[in-house]
């Protein structure tokens, strides 16, 4: 799921600044654009912050 998220913004031409693994949770946390903040949990589901 998170490199389908990733080129979609890609796509888009917006800049993916930080993608980062939460250790205690493994969430995968992507920070991309001016304000565009998604969190990835493990079974696959995300949702904007």
């Amino acid at each position: 799921m998170c490199v389908i998220l990733c080129q979609s913004l890609t796509n888009t031409f917006t800049s993916i600044f930080i993608v980062r693994v939460d250790e205690r949770t493994g969430n995968v946390f992507i920070l991309a654009g001016d304000n565009i903040q998604i969190e990835i949990y493990r079974n696959g589901y995300w949702r904007f912050l």
